[in-house]
């Protein structure tokens, strides 16, 4: 029966994400749109399905819930070098499974749940694939979390002020994302995504708005290398980085007039996680260029998952909500300091992240 009914649910989403589709297709071909901001859907799994006959997902409904992501981290890094070491996205792979994806309405049992899967496995010794042999979604879970979180945490060195104040190098396991906000300041938030945007034509807001002080230094998220850089009428002066596996494309927009990005920054630069980018402004809806159009300064940061090039700027682009992404990252923030004569500011506390030295 449970089964019965979550077919029915995803029918219905099938139908409801169609009719979006082809009122978004509508408004691109009568306005037409910057390709940078993306348009966007409600998905389900029909689109699974539907993805398998073309070799990869058209569709991410990324709903995992704060407490979730908390949960299942704080498994992986207490089991990492352990004798089984539990996959923190193989977790919520499976809740997402057992969920039908709504974690929000599970939130009492989260971590009751994740606690039985963890000693099902670290306890009774059952693998993952024993657990989900018969869970029919699993495998589109887990690829598609893990195109969300799957450069978020591993094995990273980190430069440590000693007590004599030299400098050391430890290697260390977790964490490897920042906050977007650097630490120190002030921000204010909420669940914003899929609110009703008019500036150009009627749209979804496709991305999480975080609200503060021109000039706040923005962060890199994650390692990748700059893809995009310059004006957008929409996202006034922003940054476009992508994810070094590709799977990843971070959008940070409305960034400072006059002096929006961080010094030598340019279209092919490779970041490392923690470093200033850019700085905190309010430009945009604005053909021309450098105008400050929109009326509260703040961040616009948006995350598109890229499983197929033919969706990087297309009518199927596939943005997430980050609100409850971005309430854990909050978690790890990038300490900077202000450099003495200029407008910049610049990270105090290095890392040297593996995956950019296969690069």
């Amino acid at each position: 029966m449970e089964k019965d009914l979550h077919r029915i649910k995803v029918l219905r989403l099938a139908i409801a994400a169609e009719l979006v589709l082809c009122l978004i297709a509508l408004a691109g071909i009568l306005c037409g749109r910057d390709r940078i901001t993306g348009t966007g859907m409600d998905g389900s799994h029909e689109w699974v399905l539907e993805a398998a006959k073309e070799g990869y997902i058209k569709w991410v409904d990324f709903n995992v819930s704060y407490t979730a992501l908390k949960e299942a981290y704080e498994l992986d890094v207490s089991t990492y070098g352990k004798e089984v070491h539990l996959d923190w996205v193989e977790l919520l792979a499976y809740l997402g499974a057992r969920y039908g994806g709504e974690f929000d309405s599970h939130e009492k049992s989260i971590r009751k749940d994740l606690e039985s899967l963890a000693g099902k496995l670290t306890e009774e010794k059952l693998t993952m694939a024993e657990l989900t042999k018969d869970m029919e979604y699993y495998s589109y879970y887990e690829e598609a979390y893990r195109a969300v979180l799957g450069g978020l945490v591993g094995e990273y060195e980190v430069e440590k002020t000693m007590e004599d104040g030299s400098k050391q190098w430890s290697r260390v396991y977790g964490l490897k994302a920042y906050s977007p906000i650097a630490k120190g300041f002030y921000y204010e938030h909420y669940d914003d995504f899929g609110t009703s945007r008019n500036y150009g034509y009627k749209r979804q807001h496709l991305g999480h708005d975080m609200m503060g002080q021109i000039g706040t230094p923005i962060i890199a998220i994650e390692s990748g290398y700059v893809e995009a850089l310059g004006w957008n009428q929409y996202g006034g002066w922003r940054i476009g980085i992508r994810s070094l596996d590709k799977k990843r494309y971070y959008y940070y927009a409305h960034l400072r007039q006059n002096y929006p990005y961080a010094e030598g920054l340019e279209e092919g630069s490779m970041v490392t996680a923690g470093d200033v980018i850019g700085y905190m402004g309010h430009t945009g809806y604005s053909t021309k260029e450098n105008v400050n159009n929109i009326e509260v300064t703040h961040l616009h940061w948006g995350l598109e998952l890229i499983f197929d090039e033919s969706q990087k700027d297309s009518n199927n682009e596939i943005w997430i909500n980050v609100y409850p992404l971005t309430r854990f990252l909050a978690g790890h923030k990038s300490s900077v300091e202000k450099i003495e004569g200029t407008r910049e500011w610049k990270r105090t506390e290095q890392i040297r992240d593996p995956a950019l030295n296969s690069q």
